[in-house]
């Protein structure tokens, strides 16, 4: 793996896209009813359901990560359904938006920003709502830096009988998904995140418990339809024509990461965590999230006093060409976000803290 990042793009996704992914993705396109991209496609498939951790289905459409919020609605609930969302930032808040513009009855839990979701919680609003089909949850939450504790959440889901759906996004091949160890129904997550490829590809993970209830869900579905997505994969192609150059691209970063070793690039995503969150503590910030919860993609850290996000994104870009984010919502201009999946490495991070450092000295006088 080639070690320098010429983009500085230390947000959370798009993240840099390494030669090799580049490389495949220029091959000649061949059709994708074809021989040829069926066993590539194959191949595809087996890797990604090693990456979940699964023996059930994992399977690849056309779309942005979010596609799986609307994906899992129309295939797994009815209008009037109650679900239940468990909520603790932005990305929970956008689920639910999701599922409140389908008619969903939907019985949101709020956790504070930055804290992780709280299984007995989710217990305790299912047995008020026993009729409730879905909960619906953030793995990793991009806008705060929090890993929520997944299988906990899956026992008690699992116990009620409700069906459990995760969004992954920021969190799927940085952070290590166990698709049936968490009992999860369905978990998405994006091509353009820790699968260091650019955006237009989600990535599905649907368990056997789906199939017995696609058939009654009275959502109208075509292109995002599980069980037709399920019986073209089966003939080695998509329903409609597929994103061949991404799907080679996915094909040769799954590679990637299986030739690195996914116990090891879980390690390097920890490390490269640890990393961030001690040099941001050393240059005097505070962490949003809570100790123990904290993801291996993301760090998210409070602004200092006196100072603003927009303005510190702004100077690491102008004085270094380094790119980082801003929060979002409540903590859009009180919060910068540090990006550290996929194609990642020390000295991009070191490069990053270090302009930090600089910047930190220099913004009260570029405010003034």
């Amino acid at each position: 793996m080639v070690l320098s990042d010429p983009t500085n793009l230390r947000i959370p996704g798009p993240t840099p896209v390494p030669p090799e992914v580049i490389e495949a993705m220029s091959r000649p396109i061949i059709p994708h009813r074809s021989q040829e991209f069926a066993e590539m496609f194959e191949g595809l498939l087996a890797a990604l359901k090693r990456i979940f951790n699964t023996q059930d289905d994992v399977y690849v459409v056309a779309g942005t990560g979010s596609t799986g919020w609307e994906a899992s609605i129309v295939n797994l609930t009815s209008p009037g359904d109650t679900v239940i969302a468990a909520v603790n930032g932005n990305f929970g808040v956008r689920f639910v938006t999701v599922a409140e513009r389908f008619g969903l009855n939907v019985v949101r839990l709020d956790s504070e920003w930055g804290k992780p979701v709280d299984p007995e919680q989710i217990a305790a609003a299912l047995r008020e709502h026993p009729e409730a089909k879905m909960v619906q949850l953030v793995h990793n939450e991009t806008s705060t830096g929090v890993l929520n504790p997944m299988k906990e959440v899956g026992e008690v889901v699992r116990a009620h009988g409700a069906m459990l759906v995760a969004d992954s996004v920021s969190g799927a091949a940085g952070a290590p998904v166990y698709m049936d160890e968490w009992q999860c129904d369905v978990i998405f997550t994006g091509s353009q995140k820790a699968f260091m490829c650019p955006p237009g590809l989600s990535i599905i993970g649907i368990g056997s418990r789906v199939w017995d209830v696609t058939g009654q869900a009275g959502y109208p579905r075509f292109l995002l339809d599980f069980d037709r997505i399920r019986e073209a994969a089966a003939g080695g192609s998509t329903p409609a024509t597929a994103p061949v150059s991404l799907l080679f691209g996915l094909k040769a970063a799954c590679d990637m990461m299986e030739a690195e070793g996914l116990e090891n690039l879980y390690r390097r995503h920890e490390e490269l965590a640890a990393y961030t969150r001690d040099g941001l503590k050393k240059l005097g910030l505070e962490l949003v999230a809570e100790e123990g919860y904290q993801s291996p993609t993301v760090t998210v850290a409070w602004v200092p006093e006196g100072m603003t996000a927009s303005q510190i994104q702004r100077a690491m870009i102008d004085r270094h060409g380094i790119y980082i984010a801003t929060g979002q919502a409540h903590m859009s201009d009180n919060a910068i976000r540090i990006g550290h999946m996929g194609w990642t490495q020390q000295p991009e991070l070191e490069r990053t803290l270090e302009a930090l450092d600089d910047v930190l000295e220099r913004v009260p006088s570029v405010a003034d």
